[in-house]
């Protein structure tokens, strides 16, 4: 049975998800945190829990979803792991707080893990997540499902009762329309769990989201 831990995180509220099941293993994904108490409030989950944490995971290179990749690499020695069609975003995740939230940060940013395609398994305890690509907010954008729980994490591309923003580099307004017809094919019962804002269900989506079109 799977966990989903959410904190939610840095000045636009984006979020960060802690999933771990019955063998204590767990993955982190998008941790945007950038302030040290959020950052320190993530690492205290994972150790008073006993956690261990395999895997380091980004739905995108936007900034607001990766303020806190350092963090885990120290604690935990994890890199990140995406689609490297967001290696740019990722390489310039200073540029990118310096330009959309006017900060100077001297963080050091760890290099990729792994890069992640579509159809990819990320396995972590008894579960694992197959690895669906999703461009449109970003050129590297994914998602990640769990087809045994019926979870998905749809990083900003899809929301309830929104979209992401397709007006940032590498975005692409007919991409990500595309990608949620895709999205559109997974069951109904589907809960899905956003960068930001609350969960919702596939369902849900399909029959109120103006986006939405199976």
């Amino acid at each position: 049975m799977i966990h989903i831990e959410r904190f939610q995180v840095n000045m636009i509220s984006e979020n960060c998800y802690v999933v771990s099941d019955e063998t204590k293993e767990c993955v982190i994904i998008d941790c945007g945190a950038y302030y040290e108490e959020e950052r320190q409030a993530i690492v205290d989950y994972i150790r008073q829990n006993e956690l261990t944490s395999k895997h380091l995971l980004a739905t995108h290179g936007h900034v607001d979803h990766n303020f806190g990749n350092d963090t885990i690499y120290h604690e935990f020695q994890l890199r990140p792991e995406y689609n490297n069609r967001d290696e740019e975003l990722m390489k310039d995740l200073k540029g990118q707080a310096k330009m959309l939230f006017n900060l100077d940060i001297n963080n050091e940013y760890p290099a990729a893990a792994n890069y992640l395609d579509d159809g990819d398994s990320v396995k972590f305890g008894n579960h694992e997540f197959r690895v669906i690509t999703t461009p449109g907010h970003s050129a590297g954008g994914v998602c990640y499902y769990c087809k045994e729980e019926n979870i998905l994490f749809s990083g900003d591309t899809l929301f309830r009762g929104s979209i992401g923003r397709t007006d940032f580099i590498g975005g692409n307004q007919f991409l990500i329309i595309q990608s949620l017809r895709q999205l559109g094919q997974l069951p109904d019962e589907t809960r899905i769990f956003p960068g930001h804002g609350q969960q919702t269900t596939m369902g849900n989506e399909l029959a109120t989201n103006p986006y939405m079109d199976r």
